[in-house]
């Protein structure tokens, strides 16, 4: 009995928590019938931004700018042996194999794919994996920060302004999610089109073993694939190296971003981006508007909050339970799809596929699946309890607050104990 009330109330604790990443953006951020209160004085005049100090050799990550300078670098190396390496052919003696017009552009993987397969033609062009993709990631990390930083700094938070929010936590907070909803919404439609050319259409799952080893890929895939990579690598660095400012839980979203990038690489290295792409979209798109509802609840929409939340709430299930429980049946009873010869670690071949992979690709789906169910407890709970309470719980104003501003707003009594 003990044990059991202790359960209820730390789940109740994870609800009323506003620092949480999924159920405290759903508290409502004032008090029913309650007034927002009057300042006695001005506010302290600040700049708009104030780039966060961090490490001369990491101001990429957090400056616009910065970040631009050093994309251009690859780029303008790229035109420039585009350029002179023509006229510098004709100096180099016949037979040398360094300098020849048959030589790729060096600077070329930074941006564009690598690995073609020659064979391939240019109606139908393939890509394999190869090492030059770390190039790729790397790249394409400072870009996601230049995207990330310009989208927050230059649309989000003036965004944010405009709506009456003052805060700057709550400006961090609204541009976090606004900049969320944007990346999740591209790559939401970006999977489902790519996923529209493949023959795992609309969670087709036998064929993500049927002809295994898919390691030819088509070249939207493997561009997809990476840049998914480089944005988790980005949002990583971004809490390690604490360029924002953390939340309470932190180290579980550290684990989090780390479980994904090793996700991310293990199904890249092992020739299952099909099956990547299927995981990919049921996650990205509930995402999207999981982030949209955030939004409207720091704009205060009560409405189209709460529209908002029930339409999440039919998205999150289908996506993030039926379609995930799809690709959990595929994985335990359509393995055996795989071709027999495939059945073998063979790094030759890109065959990886033997009979205990298996439970290796099948456990951390699982894991992934317990954790959205339980984030779904807690959705449902929210909901239920929205529907039929009358009074409102004890919630400060600013959302996801770490005690800031203690003196702006009074404390709210308790409407309610814990269970």
């Amino acid at each position: 009995m003990v044990r059991r009330k202790s359960s209820i109330t730390m789940l109740s604790n994870i609800e009323q928590d506003p620092a949480h990443h999924l159920a405290g953006p759903f508290l409502p951020q004032t008090p029913v019938g309650s007034l927002t209160p009057e300042r006695s004085a001005s506010p302290n005049v600040k700049l708009r931004h104030q780039p966060r100090h961090v490490n001369s050799y990491l101001r990429w990550a957090v400056i616009p700018a910065a970040s631009l300078k050093v994309l251009l670098v690859p780029l303008i190396l790229y035109v420039n042996w585009e350029l002179v390496s023509p006229f510098l052919v004709q100096f180099i003696p016949q037979g040398n194999d360094y300098f020849s017009s048959e030589l790729s552009n060096p600077f070329a993987p930074f941006f564009l794919l690598a690995h073609r397969i020659p064979s391939s033609t240019d109606k139908d062009p393939r890509y394999q994996k190869g090492w030059s993709d770390l190039i790729f990631i790397a790249y394409y990390v400072v870009f996601w920060s230049l995207i990330r930083q310009s989208l927050t700094i230059y649309v989000f938070k003036p965004l944010a302004r405009y709506f009456g929010i003052k805060k700057d936590q709550k400006l961090d907070r609204f541009a976090e999610q606004g900049y969320a909803m944007v990346y999740f919404a591209v790559m939401g439609a970006w999977g489902y089109r790519i996923m529209g050319q493949l023959p795992t259409w609309w969670y087709r799952t036998e064929a993500f073993w049927i002809d295994y080893p898919h390691w030819d890929m088509k070249p939207e895939l493997k561009r997809y694939y990476l840049m998914q990579m480089s944005y988790w690598v980005q949002q990583l660095l971004v809490l390690v190296l604490g360029l924002e400012k953390p939340r309470k839980d932190y180290y579980e979203l550290v684990a989090h971003h780390i479980v994904t990038i090793w996700l991310v690489g293990w199904s890249y290295l092992i020739n299952l981006t099909l099956i990547g792409n299927a995981v990919y979209m049921s996650m990205d798109i509930p995402d999207t508007f999981l982030a949209f509802s955030k939004i409207l609840n720091y704009l205060r929409a009560e409405r189209a909050k709460i529209v908002s939340f029930v339409v999440f709430t039919f998205i999150w299930t289908y996506f993030r339970h039926i379609l995930n429980f799809y690709i959990l049946y595929s994985v335990w009873f359509e393995y055996d799809l795989i071709p027999e010869s495939s059945k073998v670690w063979t790094w030759a071949n890109g065959t990886y596929l033997n009979w205990w992979m298996k439970y290796q690709v099948f456990a951390p789906l699982l894991l992934l699946q317990f954790l959205n169910l339980f984030w779904y407890f807690l959705i449902m709970r929210i909901a239920y309890r929205a529907a039929t309470s009358t009074t409102v719980s004890d919630v400060r104003s600013d959302d996801e607050d770490d005690g800031e501003d203690e003196d702006e707003d009074e404390p709210v009594s308790r409407s309610k104990k814990n269970d």
